[in-house]
């Protein structure tokens, strides 16, 4: 039986571990393309690492980061894979692209300046974001198209990379509420740590009192720091939190398999939530909203956030409180979880604190 046990705990933390260890690093990145007459005006703003990631021809002291020396040395790498990597049409013709600037910006921002010329005023205007393809399976990239005082968002991803506006459509201006709601659900879905944190803290059961405590500790205090660090009241650097964030799981693991009954566990799910807001909050961190967005879409991520947390608890906590009426899963299974939670937040420690 002890074989088992620990053949479980290495076949769910092998599991773990084929997922990314930098669980937050999942690639967004965000675009504006304004019509100005006959000209497309966009400007792109994309985390400096994962463009140094993408196009390592630019970060010439393999540093991982990007100087305003090595943009300004890799403009050409930038137009052709950005800017040329963007296919905007109006109404079916093409325009022609032009890079204008390339910038390093405060919070490890760079943002890309570019004009595409159409010859004629759109009408209908399309966005290809073909570039999305260069970066991680999971990028993200937030396309806002405005102009003729209309304005719409969209979340494009690597399946879907192209955005589509009528300008000439009687229409009310849209914004991306919706597509930041999407983020939230998608970034906590994606985060393999969060899940893994929150199976943790059900897997032990208990009273409806005691399970409805531990999550609403964990939201509350999660909000907290998501809104502190969002709003920039509160700055703490990933190589800390990603960290914690692995330490909190190989905690819970440890706990379970020594303390039985988890009724005053929110105690430590509150501080351990504020970390985690933390690691939720690169993502908007990461997209550098001007600050009159921030409000609304910080409000809107942070529901998406809650959407999908209740979406995993809506499908784990049925299963761990049918699997717990057998004894075997009882005696054996939670022990051998709760192992491999411990084995997998040390695991990612490790691979954490070299990064």
């Amino acid at each position: 039986m002890t074989r088992r046990l620990v053949s479980l705990a290495l076949v769910l933390a092998t599991g773990l571990l084929t997922r990314r260890a930098e669980a937050h690093a999942i690639g967004l990145s965000r675009g504006e393309y304004r019509v100005e007459g006959e000209v497309v005006r966009a400007k792109y703003v994309f985390a400096g690492t994962e463009l140094a990631t993408t196009l390592p021809e630019i970060d010439a002291d393999g540093d991982g980061t990007l100087s305003p020396t090595e943009l300004e040395h890799g403009r050409t790498a930038v137009e052709q894979s950005i800017v040329q990597g963007t296919l905007v049409r109006a109404d079916g013709s093409d325009c022609e692209p032009k890079l204008e600037e390339v910038a390093a910006e405060e919070n490890d921002a760079v943002e890309i300046r570019a004009s595409f010329f159409c010859g004629h005023a759109p009408r209908v205007l399309s966005i290809n974001c073909r570039f999305i393809e260069r970066f991680s399976a999971g990028h993200r990239h937030m396309a806002t198209l405005s102009g003729d005082g209309n304005e719409t968002s969209f979340m494009l991803v690597p399946a879907r990379k192209e955005a589509r506006m009528e300008l000439d459509a009687a229409t009310r201006p849209t914004t991306n509420f919706g597509a930041m709601v999407w983020m939230g659900m998608t970034h906590i879905w994606t985060g393999y740590d969060h899940i893994a944190f929150l199976l943790g803290l059900l897997l032990l059961g208990g009273r409806v009192r005691t399970l409805v405590g531990l999550i609403s500790a964990f939201t509350v205090a999660h909000s907290i720091t998501l809104a502190l660090a969002v709003t920039r009241t509160v700055s703490v650097r990933p190589s800390f939190v990603e960290p914690a964030i692995a330490l909190s799981i190989a905690y819970v693991g440890l706990e379970n398999l020594t303390v039985p009954n988890p009724s005053r566990r929110w105690r430590i799910t509150f501080p351990f939530g504020l970390i985690h807001g933390f690691g939720f909050s690169a993502a908007l961190t990461e997209l550098d909203l001007p600050r009159a967005q921030i409000p609304k879409a910080l409000f809107a991520f942070n529901l998406g956030v809650e959407i999908g947390q209740l979406a995993i608890v809506a499908v784990l906590l049925p299963l761990i409180l049918w699997a717990r009426r057998h004894k075997a899963f009882t005696k054996w299974g939670v022990s051998g979880i709760s192992l491999a939670l411990v084995v997998a937040g040390c695991a990612w420690f490790g691979l954490r604190i070299r990064t």
